[in-house]
């Protein structure tokens, strides 16, 4: 078990033709070496799964990876409802490796498809860095 820097930015839709790099998310969560989050290392080091959400025009919210009986989502400290939880889409068996693509279900409700850009050891944004616990 490595922990990994995970990007992940906005692929093409009806709204961004080329995606977007300014759309996305970066999260920290302990990758196997088939590139899948290790349930069991995560719950061993849930406090250092972060993740920073971008969102051109919007303020950028920080939280954690959590995992429940659904999967895997991106839980926001400042909101702190479950109900506002972004849900991934199969990440329980996705394997995050560069030029794969995931879907998220939003806030909204609102489903996108994003890119994996970026795994890479070491340390996360700096942006991410500051919100650490």
């Amino acid at each position: 078990m490595t922990f990994m820097t995970v990007r992940l930015e906005l692929a093409r839709s009806e709204d961004f033709p080329e995606g977007s790099a300014a759309h996305g998310y970066e999260f920290r969560a302990p990758l196997d070496a088939e590139g899948h989050i290790d349930a069991e290392a995560w719950r061993e080091h849930r406090k250092h799964c972060r993740v920073w959400r971008f969102w051109e025009g919007e303020n950028d919210e920080f939280g954690h990876l959590v995992h429940h009986r659904g999967g895997w989502s991106f839980h926001y400290d400042i909101q702190g409802d479950a109900e506002n939880d972004e849900t991934g889409f199969r990440f329980d068996t996705h394997s995050f490796k560069e030029g794969e693509y995931v879907t998220l279900r939003e806030q909204d409700g609102d489903t996108h498809t994003f890119r994996v850009v970026s795994v890479r050891p070491g340390p996360p944004h700096a942006k991410l860095l500051l919100q650490q616990d």
